[in-house]
């Protein structure tokens, strides 16, 4: 019998737009550890100029983080009001 990996469907993978320029990976990383493990933090980079596009993605490992930040009424990074969607 064949073993197989069983992939968790509570993983949470949440779209973050509105980023300042001056955000990168663990700038969103470090935002978002407060709550939850995150398991990724990226910012979408432009490839030609190497500046931030304004959005990432962040992954937790749950869903309990969700809940705390859809408790939160307003994230603001730096300045900005993160727009932020579960995907």
């Amino acid at each position: 019998m064949a073993t197989t990996t069983k992939v968790s469907k509570n993983i949470c993978k949440l779209f973050v737009g509105n980023l300042p320029w001056t955000v990168g990976h663990q700038e969103l990383k470090s935002y978002f550890k407060e709550f939850g493990r995150v398991i990724t933090a990226n910012v979408i980079f432009n490839k030609k100029t190497g500046f931030s596009r304004g959005y990432g993605f962040v992954t937790f490992n749950n869903l309990a983080p969700l809940e705390k930040i859809e408790n939160e009424p307003k994230h603001i990074l730096e300045g900005n009001y993160l727009n932020i969607q579960k995907t």
